[in-house]
């Protein structure tokens, strides 16, 4: 009856490990279109979603927070993460330098936190000139614009 058990709670633990493994696969490969960007918005108790646009590599939009706020976001045009702009950032800008030079970024330079970003210009580790915006939790390039 044990071995029974430890085969179940092993069979269990694979289950859920899959379920995780497919739920990061079932991430979406193509941008996401202004109609699921303002899906996620509003499933997220975002209100008044107006001025919806692609600019600097994100998604844009004005919108009310759910207790009435009015806040400007940013949206990761792939994961469609929602970054309000009154966030605190966890990074430093020494953080931020060092992980873009890590991911082989050059010449970086202008980098500041700003609506909830953090932002830098910098050559790509092709040498072209682009602009970067960041997640402020981890430093993750979320958007890119060549200059």
């Amino acid at each position: 009856m044990k071995n029974h058990m430890k085969k179940t709670i092993a069979l269990t633990a694979l289950l859920s490990l899959s379920a995780v493994a497919y739920a990061q696969d079932a991430a979406p490969k193509e941008p996401l279109t202004e109609a699921q960007v303002r899906a996620r918005l509003t499933e997220q108790g975002y209100t008044k979603i107006n001025d919806v646009k692609f600019e600097d590599g994100v998604w844009k939009a004005d919108a009310h927070s759910a207790e009435g706020s009015s806040v400007d976001v940013r949206l990761d045009a792939k994961t469609g993460r929602v970054y309000p702009d009154k966030q605190v950032a966890n990074l430093s800008e020494a953080d931020v330098r060092a992980r873009l030079s890590a991911a082989g970024y050059t010449n970086v330079h202008s980098v500041d936190f700003d609506d909830g970003m953090w932002n830098a210009e910098a050559d790509d580790p092709s040498g072209k000139d682009v602009q970067l915006k960041l997640d402020p939790a981890t430093g993750k390039v979320v958007g890119k614009e060549k200059d």
